[in-house]
């Protein structure tokens, strides 16, 4: 894992490092890493299916990963 890549925790980031790091978390919800670190960036999931599916995965509520702020 990149070691500044989870300097600031956030909630996607916690759900992304559970589910084994960005590189995975692209396979298993089919989409690219490069959506799955501007999620990170982003601090939420915009594709609500695919917070649903994460959040699934890692135990964590749809809400933690896609805030309404």
């Amino acid at each position: 894992m990149h070691p500044m890549l989870f300097q600031n925790k956030n909630n996607v980031s916690v759900a992304v490092e559970r589910a084994g790091g960005p590189t995975r978390v692209a396979l298993l919800l089919e989409c690219s890493g490069t959506s799955v670190h501007n999620w990170i960036r982003r601090k939420k999931i915009t594709d609500i299916k695919k917070a649903a599916k994460l959040a699934e995965l890692v135990g964590m509520s749809v809400e933690d990963l896609r805030p309404c702020r």
